[in-house]
């Protein structure tokens, strides 16, 4: 074993008394083994309230500005090559998602940008006309005022499928004061840590206000512990882990889940020219290789639509090109037995269609780490094997798409789409009609900007519950004053 690293994050317990489990992972020539800690139920009650009473203290005194600023400066320190918790992340995530170390960083970096003080003010001006109701009653336009109070605990229960997804949901825990307990996924248990780890020296009141913990997913007992306290739960996974933490929660919890999507592509005749047409490509790649398809908004399958001067086959040539060269530039992590079988019997269906004679192809041999299966028809959507398989489907036109989505609804989130601005409001009215909640440029799809709406939904709208102080209480309040007068109606 190479190393040995502890996860987690426990303010007001004592380590001594927690049991620890061991991780293992190994990649890349090394091993690491990750130690988080195992809670019992009264631990996790305790601790759940010891980080409730604690927001309520600290984080409801501070401005939403003041902790824009903690989150910026601890961004700007993730951001430096040369910070100790920045080269601990970019030394233990290659090793524990088992992807290139250069992309994890690249993706690090691009996705920490979009949590800077600018970002983060528009991220809550967003949600909120008047970010201020964060922080004391405001005027409301109908008369009267209004404030936003967040959950007193937010119980947050992550997936391990993209590096630094934890830095979302805090953030919008932070943003709207709530305490946050947050579930390690086993897949990824080392970015939560570090993050926690650093708001709590940046502004060491805070290391109160926040907990990483982990429990085994076949033990309910800790699980009980957090959801019993707990106001609010966001949850990220499976649409079958989904259901089985909302069904562990009382009915007055509220529930926010985001479980599986599909992505997919449209790309347009206006981007198929000699010069246009390889770029598309090559953003279109970029999608496919980062995260290799684990993410909610990667794309699984591009339609291409014809009459430009690249057809659809030319353009899933340019594509394979592409996915070829950055094959040397970031190799494919190590697949897992499960995964191997996957991407082999994708592949197989691949060559079994390409056999039949109807225009079907299948580019990258046995030996490639990518695929990419060329349709003359538009097929079906459905999602490919992930780790860089992909179909390609010629169209006649863009909006012969369109009827392909019915069914998909609950599963449809980001569409990347490369036409002219007169057809991107057109498709995207009719997208969005037929539940697409995003649309992106190729090559941004796995790169969402700050304050996009997440599956459609309020970041930090959702989180709140309002508070309206209505006209008739400030005038009967008013009739109380001292300086009011005897009579006056």
């Amino acid at each position: 074993m190479n190393r040995r690293w502890r996860a987690g994050h426990l303010p007001g317990v004592d380590t001594a008394d927690v049991r620890w489990h061991g991780l293992r992972f190994a990649a890349h020539g090394r091993e690491v083994e990750i130690e988080v800690p195992v809670l019992s139920e009264p631990q996790m009650q305790a601790l759940a309230r010891h980080v409730r009473g604690s927001a309520q203290t600290v984080l409801a005194a501070m401005p939403v500005d003041a902790i824009v600023g903690v989150l910026d400066r601890a961004v700007a320190r993730l951001l430096d090559p040369a910070d100790p918790l920045r080269r601990e992340a970019d030394e233990l995530l290659p090793v524990v998602t088992g992807l290139d170390a250069e992309m994890v960083a690249l993706g690090l970096t691009a996705y920490l940008q979009t949590f800077r003080a600018p970002q983060l003010h528009r991220f809550v001006a967003q949600d909120f006309a008047n970010p201020k109701v964060l922080d004391g009653f405001q005027p409301a336009v109908k008369g009267g005022a209004v404030r936003a109070f967040g959950p007193r605990l937010l119980g947050h229960s992550w997936a391990g499928n993209v590096p630094g997804l934890p830095l979302w949901s805090l953030a919008c825990g932070l943003l709207v004061k709530a305490g946050s307990v947050g579930k390690l996924p086993s897949a990824e248990p080392v970015f939560a840590s570090l993050l926690a780890r650093l708001l709590a020296q940046i502004h060491p009141p805070l290391a109160d206000c926040l907990a990483i913990v982990w429990w085994p997913g076949e033990q309910p007992e800790p699980a009980a512990g957090l959801w019993r306290e707990a106001d609010t739960v966001l949850a990220y996974g499976g649409n079958a882990a989904l259901r089985g933490i909302r069904d562990q929660l009382p009915v007055t919890t509220r529930f926010l889940g985001y479980g599986h999507k599909l992505g997919l592509a449209l790309v347009g005749r206006a981007a198929l020219d000699p010069l246009r047409g390889p770029a598309a490509a090559r953003a279109a790649a970029l999608d496919l290789v980062r995260y290799e398809q684990q993410g909610c908004y990667s794309p699984h399958v591009l339609y291409v639509e014809r009459g430009g001067a690249l057809d659809p086959r030319g353009f899933a040539q340019h594509l394979a090109t592409e996915l070829a060269g950055l094959a040397h530039r970031h190799p494919r992590r190590e697949l897992s037995l499960e995964d191997a079988a996957s991407v082999a019997a994708w592949r197989q269906a691949a060559e079994w269609r390409a056999l039949s004679g109807a225009g079907d192809e299948l580019l990258g041999d046995g030996q490639s780490t990518w695929a990419v299966a060329f349709s003359g028809q538009a097929r079906p959507l459905a999602p490919s094997a992930g780790h860089r398989c992909v179909q390609v489907c010629a169209v006649d036109a863009l909006d012969d798409v369109l009827p392909l989505l019915r069914g998909h609804e609950p599963f449809l989130q980001t569409v990347g789409l490369a036409t002219t601005p007169a057809e991107l409001y057109r498709l995207a009215g009719l997208l969005g009609a037929a539940g697409v909640t995003r649309v992106a440029a190729l090559g941004a799809m796995t790169q969402p900007e700050a304050g996009w709406h997440h599956d459609g939904r309020f970041n930090l709208a959702d989180l709140v519950r309002m508070v309206d102080i209505e006209p008739s209480a400030e005038l009967a309040a008013d009739r109380l004053a001292p300086y009011a007068q005897e009579g006056r109606p």
